[in-house]
């Protein structure tokens, strides 16, 4: 497994760029969708998520490349996306029909969860702007070769919204490719994207396919499962109570059947109730798995978006030289600290993710 070859800073406009829908989230608090009577309003995308928190969080000069249907609600996602700082300059508009027939901005109502009752998300986001984006769309071309990019992350989310979108993704990291560019892929898991789609047999079909072109792999025990078919061993599908040794030894057979993976980097979730899991990850770089502290009875207020924050301040890790030990636990402790808060996106510093590294307390700062 040969090491990441980064592109330098100054040669560079952007350090990440990310590819997928960005979505309005409605949130109930501490209500429930079905019996709430108001919402707090988020914006949120799997992908988004990740280059959000690479610049509120660490700083670095990130881009999104998504679609935004041209009315109202599309300026609102906007507004949020001004806020969070991402660059919105390869965004595709598309024009509004009206009433959405043919193209919208796509919702998600999502409800946290508490105790023994799970987090609810019920998402409404057929027909949205992003999911009709194809090839030619999007000048790639500009992105990596001329302006430059140091880092490209897409995931099995945008790739489960249309049939045009995986073809927008593999056209993406060829383009990455060509540039030099490391490209990140998160499997990302949603029974919901696939069940009208072929179901887990075309979602390992659409995945297994774009993984050939992935450098840095990321994932969680259901996602290698359901998304690439890779079991963990003695287990099936069911990964309730996963052993860690089992988990690397299925990380090993990834590696080998896709030897273009540079890295394989996973997070470790073992619920026990909506509000209190177990929380670490794993990096596998350079032949060796890297294990970041391990924090059980983790306290979650709001468990959407720790994943993607685990993955930015992963890549936030190993983008700036870190090694692949400090990379691992900058990651953990990011998606750790983005549960602490509601919505997708992280609220959490760079100061606070480094006194988590260093293992400090939550004692009270004055």
């Amino acid at each position: 497994m040969s090491q990441l070859n980064i592109n330098a800073k100054d040669t560079c406009k952007w350090d990440a760029v990310a590819l997928g829908e960005i979505m309005l989230r409605f949130d109930p608090g501490d209500s429930r969708v079905r019996t709430t009577r108001t919402f707090q309003v988020w914006e949120g995308g799997g992908e988004y998520n990740v280059v959000r928190g690479l610049k509120r969080c660490f700083g670095l000069d990130t881009a999104v490349v998504t679609a935004i249907p041209e009315n109202d609600l599309g300026y609102l996602l906007l507004d949020f996306l001004y806020q969070g700082g991402v660059d919105t300059s390869h965004i595709k508009w598309f024009p509004y029909d009206g009433i959405g027939r043919n193209v919208r901005l796509g919702l998600n109502f999502t409800e946290r969860g508490f105790g023994i009752r799970g987090a609810l998300g019920v998402s409404d986001r057929a027909h949205s702007a992003a999911s009709k984006l194809g090839k030619g769309d999007i000048d790639w071309k500009k992105i990596f070769s001329e302006e430059g990019a140091r880092w490209f992350h897409c995931g099995g989310i945008y790739a489960g919204l249309s049939q045009s979108t995986p073809d927008v993704i593999i056209e993406a990291m060829k383009a990455a490719k060509e540039a030099g560019t490391i490209i990140s892929y998160d499997l990302n898991y949603r029974a919901s994207l696939w069940k009208e789609g072929g179901g887990k047999e075309k979602c390992r079909e659409v995945n297994r396919e774009i993984a050939k072109y992935v450098d840095v792999m990321i994932g969680n025990e259901e996602d290698f499962t359901a998304s690439l078919g890779f079991e963990v061993e003695g287990m099936g599908e069911d990964v309730t109570g996963l052993e860690v040794d089992k988990f690397k030894r299925m990380i090993e057979r990834v590696v080998k059947e896709f030897p273009n993976f540079k890295a394989v980097a996973t997070t470790l979730r073992d619920v026990h109730t909506a509000t209190s899991n177990d929380w670490g990850a794993i990096l596998y770089h350079g032949g060796n798995f890297f294990e970041a502290e391990h924090r059980p009875r983790l306290e979650i207020f709001d468990r959407v978006g720790g994943g993607d924050s685990f993955a930015s301040g992963l890549i936030y890790g190993l983008i700036s030289g870190k090694s692949p030990e400090e990379a691992v636990n900058y990651g953990a402790a990011h998606g750790a600290l983005a549960m602490t808060t509601p919505g997708d996106t992280s609220m959490a510093t760079l100061k606070e993710v480094e006194k988590l590294v260093a293992g400090k307390s939550a004692r009270v700062e004055r």
